[in-house]
């Protein structure tokens, strides 16, 4: 399997999502959303890296299966998101949420890992 089909580079692409995210986070959290934050160095920063895991992401749908490609983008974001908010954040869920995401984790990687599907 070629690099650019394998889970690395999905995780890549998701990756470069997830900065992006964390920078807009950052971002608007300090300074607010209002007009003016749009035209600063994050704004860019966040749209380049943005930009980037987009041409990523269509490549992706474009040579493998739609629906266990964007299962593996929906795990990998879930993953990332919630760790970058633990690590990073200090952010913390309940023991309830974390079981929730836990679910919604192995609900999308058996989407996209599991052969086959329903049969007509």
């Amino acid at each position: 399997m070629p690099f650019w089909k394998s889970p690395a580079f999905i995780i890549g692409a998701q990756l470069l999502f997830s900065a992006s995210d964390l920078i807009g986070r950052w971002a608007m959290k300090s300074q607010g959303f209002k007009l003016a934050s749009f035209f600063t160095w994050w704004f860019l920063v966040y749209t380049v890296i943005r930009q980037v895991a987009v041409f990523g992401q269509l490549y992706i749908y474009s040579s493998m299966e739609l629906g266990r490609s964007a299962a593996f983008f929906g795990a990998g974001s879930i993953i990332i998101a919630n760790t970058l908010g633990f690590f990073l954040l200090k952010e913390s869920l309940t023991v309830p949420a974390y079981v929730g995401v836990s679910l919604a984790i192995c609900a999308f990687l058996a989407l996209a890992i599991l052969p086959g599907g329903l049969k007509a």
